[in-house]
């Protein structure tokens, strides 16, 4: 073929570079995602739209189209993973959407050779793959709401999605595994690639710092003020709404006629209903010694163990001081330097042989050799606790205290209703004058902001900015008792006045302005140093340090660089 081509023939060469033409432009039309897609090239949600390969596939075969808002999301999470400033975002961007235009390709491929992957297949992955840990610790699943919790936190998506991305995932690692699994390398090209990956250099680099480059825009007002100006939109509600609120207010300990203590009968009855929350389970503090011989050891461990634990306690029973035998022979980290000795622990979290053993002793008595899970033990009892209900004199005052709290609540609810009725239909000043409580009217305040009479002032405002200018008046909570309150105003959100905003315009400003700059000064640096072939000469004319990196592998990351 190639000597065809070296004669002299020119119908030959033609209809050759022909060929080759054809086959460029269809290599264009397959590989270029978006062309013959009009619809796609003019929508501003779409990043680009994938479709079969082939000309005849571009024309009629399904798109798949990348939409700007999952590029867009991918990127704020990379920008949050590595704490990138947010001028970065528009580095990201393209490479971001590219990387999903080649995942789109891929998918697309597996489809075709059958590769998809089945519900049972994902279940597997959830429970024994790289989120097994998160979702199914020791084994268990950590439901249903938690799983929802554990994808929004840390993917921003829902459950559905998130499975849906994780079944492309399988379905890649099984193309690359289908094509990569019949591979076959020579062992020259081994070799070729060792010495390349394992050649390792050090560089001298020089860096650009954005913040330094943010320090040396100082737009003029008259340039702040025309940025102001055509940024309009971004500043049109820069100023939230705002709210002017009257209200007065009371404590729980200003309610006439406050509720009478809870009587005997009261806190009896009460007790006797939540029998539940007084009960006090089985429990015993020990000390022992543990020799370790795991359930299941075999037959000489354990007959080791045993002949060990033997000893100790014939040496105890010798007249044997427990905790300094136990600080020499337990095998327990958490109790023997303690001399053995554990806290008050209930029964249901021992282990049940020893449970019953040292529940069987009575305080002040040694066990002889008890098999647990663990090994055998040498236990002494301390105290011990059999399950019962706490008497009612032990928790008589706790109920008092706790059924006149609620009394007391009650009855500021009850009140706080009586005084907004009657707000309602006398207005707030002469219901706070007939009750001698005190007016107030607040500033123009946010739904953030604080109302510095009352005690918490966040259920009140969450209420008033639900609430519309001079509806009726409504009770909140404030904490320590209520506040009766009206809307008196309402400010919408507005554009602020550029004097007023002058600071924040200036740090937008710069903030769009940096990565120009930056990029600007990076090839300036390039250029100066690839003209004098000296990066050191070039930096220092920029007054920019040269520093040299450690030896670095054509795969390793230098930290230096990295943030």
């Amino acid at each position: 073929m190639i000597r065809t081509l070296q004669k002299d023939n020119g119908v030959t060469k033609a209809i050759w570079w022909l060929i080759i033409g054809a086959a460029i432009v269809t290599m264009v039309i397959t590989l270029v995602p978006g062309i013959f897609d009009n619809n796609a090239a003019n929508d501003a949600t779409v990043f680009a739209t994938v479709r079969a390969p082939g000309l005849w596939g571009r024309l009629t075969g399904e798109a798949v189209p990348i939409r700007m808002a999952d590029v867009d999301r991918e990127v704020q999470q990379q920008m949050r993973r590595q704490n990138l400033p947010s001028f970065y975002a528009s580095f990201l961007m393209s490479r971001v959407g590219q990387q999903q235009v080649e995942r789109a390709v891929l998918l697309r491929e597996a489809d075709r050779l059958g590769l998809q992957v089945s519900d049972d297949d994902l279940r597997r992955e959830l429970q024994k793959g790289v989120f097994a840990q998160y979702l199914f610790p020791s084994g268990q699943f950590i439901g249903d709401q938690k799983y929802m919790d554990f994808v929004q936190t840390y993917f921003g998506i829902s459950v559905a999605d998130f499975e849906k991305e994780v079944k492309s995932d399988l379905e890649i690692q099984r193309l690359q595994a289908l094509v990569s699994g019949g591979v076959s390398v020579a062992d020259a090209a081994v070799r070729t690639e060792y010495l390349k990956t394992g050649t390792k250099i050090k560089f001298d680099y020089a860096t650009i710092s954005a913040d330094d480059i943010k320090k040396t825009i100082n737009p003029s007002d008259s340039e702040l003020e025309a940025f102001f100006k055509q940024s309009a939109s971004r500043y049109a509600t820069a100023i939230p709404e705002q709210r002017k609120i009257k209200l007065f207010a009371f404590s729980n300990s200003d309610v006439p006629n406050a509720a009478a203590k809870p009587t005997d009968a009261e806190i009896a009855a009460y007790y006797n209903g939540h029998l539940d929350q007084y009960k006090v389970p089985e429990q015993v503090q020990t000390r022992h010694i543990l020799i370790t011989a795991p359930k299941g050891a075999d037959a000489k461990t354990d007959a080791d163990a045993k002949a060990k634990a033997a000893d100790v306690l014939k040496q105890l029973k010798a007249g044997g001081n427990f905790a300094e035998l136990a600080k020499k022979y337990s095998a327990d980290p958490g109790s023997k330097d303690k001399g053995g000795e554990l806290p008050m622990i209930p029964t249901s979290s021992l282990d049940p042989a020893y449970a019953k053993a040292a529940m069987a002793l009575n305080p002040g008595q040694t066990s002889d050799l008890v098999r647990s899970q663990f090994g055998y033990h040498i236990i002494q009892t301390i105290a011990k606790d059999n399950a019962h209900a706490k008497p009612l004199s032990e928790v008589h005052d706790t109920i008092a205290a706790q059924l006149a709290a609620q009394k007391s609540a009650t009855a500021a609810q009850a009140y706080a209703t009586q005084l907004a009725a009657e707000a309602k239909s006398k207005g707030l000043d002469a219901t706070a004058a007939a009750h001698n409580l005190h007016v107030e009217t607040t500033d123009y305040i946010g739904a953030d902001g604080v109302i510095g009479v009352l005690a918490d002032s966040t259920s009140v405002l969450k209420a008033a900015f639900a609430a519309t200018k001079g509806a009726a008046p409504q009770a909140a909570s404030t904490g320590e008792g209520f506040a009766i309150f009206q809307v008196e105003d309402v400010k919408a959100a507005h554009a602020p006045a550029f004097a007023d905003w002058k600071s924040h315009v200036l740090d937008d400003y710069k903030e769009q302005k940096a990565p120009e700059l930056l990029n600007q000064q990076v090839k300036k640096l390039a250029d100066a140093a690839k003209a004098s072939g000296d990066l050191k000469k070039a930096a220092a004319e920029m007054h920019l340090d040269v520093k040299s990196s450690d030896l670095v592998g054509r795969d390793g990351r230098y930290r230096a660089l990295a943030r």
